[in-house]
């Protein structure tokens, strides 16, 4: 149960930081987005603010910004 509660607040934290970023690419971006992000951020930042399933949001979504960020300069969509 842990594991499904650790991939729905993935997913928020990666839609959150995919908008604040200004992308949406899917949901199994913002997933991985969140993830990715929530070990980001926390590496980056520590463990401070309120915290839901072991990863605590607020440098969560500044990480999952950061990823976002990072991957639309790298593999940004051509126009």
């Amino acid at each position: 149960m842990h594991f499904l509660w650790t991939l729905i607040v993935g997913a928020v934290i990666g839609s959150v930081g995919g908008a604040i970023a200004g992308e949406k690419r899917g949901c199994i971006f913002d997933i991985v987005a969140g993830l990715v992000g929530a070990s980001i951020g926390q590496a980056l930042f520590g463990n401070w603010g309120p915290q839901v399933a072991d990863m605590a949001i607020v440098p969560a979504i500044i990480g999952a910004v950061i990823f976002v960020a990072v991957v639309s300069f790298l593999f940004g969509r051509k126009k």
